[in-house]
């Protein structure tokens, strides 16, 4: 009997012992759990803290590289009177281009749809650019490009220089 009640003892203090480290368990994993999630929120915030100026920057910039590199924009302000159209175009995408490698570091801080949205755009002002000058005469100048392509975007339903702003302006919304 001696044996058997010195293992029921054991088994007893073993049991109980379980069940205290078990507690113990689940009391300090919430409240370990509920430090990490502080601390990772924390974390969070200091980095959103820091990003954010850095990614507004970016949006901003890319803003002002969309309204530099819109025709309308582009022309009036590149156009030197007496210019061909070829003189005017090789301007006009030396100048997008100049742009768009200056905020080619942008792209960190935006949303990939963002980003996509840009380039289409400076893509598709370089081909409006080299179609303007493919349908005009080798002798025309920077003024009858000017009417080509202002008379192109016109003829565009949806401006997308106006459509990738409200891409921009929507993505600083949801920041």
């Amino acid at each position: 009997m001696d044996a058997l009640t010195f293992l029921l003892d054991v088994l007893k203090y073993t049991l109980s012992g379980f069940f205290v480290i078990l507690g113990s368990y689940f009391l300090f994993k919430s409240q370990f759990d509920a430090y990490y999630n502080l601390k990772e929120l924390e974390y969070r915030s200091s980095v959103l803290k820091d990003i954010l100026p850095l990614r507004l920057q970016a949006y901003e910039r890319m803003t002002l590289f969309i309204e530099r590199i819109n025709p309308s924009n582009l022309l009036l302000r590149l156009h030197v009177s007496g210019m061909s159209a070829k003189e005017m175009q090789n301007l006009i995408l030396t100048e997008v281009r100049a742009e768009y490698q200056h905020n080619l570091a942008q792209q960190i801080y935006l949303t990939n749809d963002a980003w996509q949205i840009i380039k289409r755009v400076k893509d598709d002002t370089i081909s409006i650019i080299n179609s303007a000058v493919k349908s005009l005469p080798a002798d025309a100048s920077a003024v009858d490009l000017s009417k080509v392509v202002f008379s192109r975007l016109d003829s565009i339903e949806e401006n997308p220089y106006e459509l990738a702003l409200l891409v921009i302006k929507k993505d600083i919304q949801e920041m």
